[in-house]
């Protein structure tokens, strides 16, 4: 499995258990914020660049930002990456980057969802969410 689908898998699954069990979320939750950037850069070749901040503490293994940005009509959403983080409190920059079939994106209006989050150490590494951001972007040409 790769890192990207590793990283959209727990992430879905960090979705999922909000769900389930909110109230037992809320007791442990951790500490965390994420920043996206406005824009989104797609190269020549398809490569899709996104980036931004974050800060967290609290993680119980190890952490990750992943990302997917939605455009179009229908919407149609790519995952773009993913990326391993740091969580010791400090502000950090993220990069996620994705190649992909040039133009994929196109430049204009779309949406991006940025997540910071651990996989437990013990057991069965299951996500917790620090951070999450949805919001308008811009996809502009590199």
């Amino acid at each position: 499995m790769s890192f990207r689908q590793a990283a959209s898998a727990a992430a879905a699954g960090a979705a999922l258990l909000l769900l389930l069990a909110p109230s037992a979320t809320a007791l442990s939750a951790p500490s965390g914020e994420i920043t996206v950037d406005p824009t989104v850069t797609v190269a020549a070749d398809g490569t899709i660049t996104l980036s931004g901040t974050y800060r967290c503490t609290g993680a119980a293994g190890p952490v990750f930002v992943s990302s997917t940005v939605t455009q179009g009509d229908p919407s149609v959403s790519h995952p773009i990456g993913g990326s391993s983080a740091v969580c010791d409190g400090a502000e950090h920059r993220w990069s996620n980057a994705e190649k992909n079939e040039p133009h994929t994106l196109v430049p204009g209006p779309a949406q991006v969802e940025a997540t910071v989050f651990d996989l437990s150490a013990t057991g069965l590494p299951l996500p917790t969410i620090h951070s999450t951001r949805r919001q308008d972007i811009t996809v502009v040409q590199n």
